[in-house]
């Protein structure tokens, strides 16, 4: 897939100070399991989890931005202690743009990774814009990268591991 920037340079990564995501089709594989009686369930890689209690232990924040509101998403972001919790919002580059300004960070200084029309803007705005490889087309050519493993399957990892490989950590 041929994307419209260059590639994320080893100096890009290492300013990002915020790593914000989608949850559906990028933590997991786009699928969610309703049972008969309602509940719902997803799956979350232990892989990804990991990356991203690292990227907290290094100082970098966390937040995660989903269209849809999902208790199986709260119960998974309280065990990892993600700090910013954005449920219910298909504005994903309004959130994002009003979480960082809450936080003090200019867009050079966020990762925002998403897989669907809606993430496309965030993006793009973001100084590192990355889609996991199944996103859909809008996605894909708004990223600046493309993690070579699928979502709900390490993806998130591979990119918590490129900010702290350039962060020195």
């Amino acid at each position: 897939m041929s994307h419209p920037a260059s590639p994320p340079s080893p100096a890009q990564w290492a300013a990002i100070r915020c790593f914000a995501m989608d949850v559906d089709g990028v933590l997991t594989d786009g699928t969610v399991a309703i049972s008969s009686d309602g509940v719902e369930t997803k799956n979350f890689s232990i892989l990804d989890g990991m990356g991203l209690v690292r990227l907290h232990q290094a100082g970098v924040v966390v937040a995660w931005i989903s269209g849809r509101a999902s208790q199986a998403t709260t119960r998974r972001a309280t065990e990892l202690r993600v700090p910013h919790l954005i449920q219910g919002r298909t504005d994903k580059l309004v959130a994002l743009q009003a979480l960082a300004t809450q936080l003090g960070f200019s867009a050079a200084q966020i990762c925002y990774m998403g897989d669907d029309d809606i993430d496309a803007p965030a993006i793009t705005w973001a100084g590192i814009g990355v889609a996991p490889t199944a996103a859909m087309p809008t996605a894909l050519q708004a990223a600046r990268y493309t993690p070579a493993r699928p979502a709900g399957h390490g993806a998130v990892r591979e990119i918590c591991e490129q900010i702290l490989a350039q962060r020195g950590q």
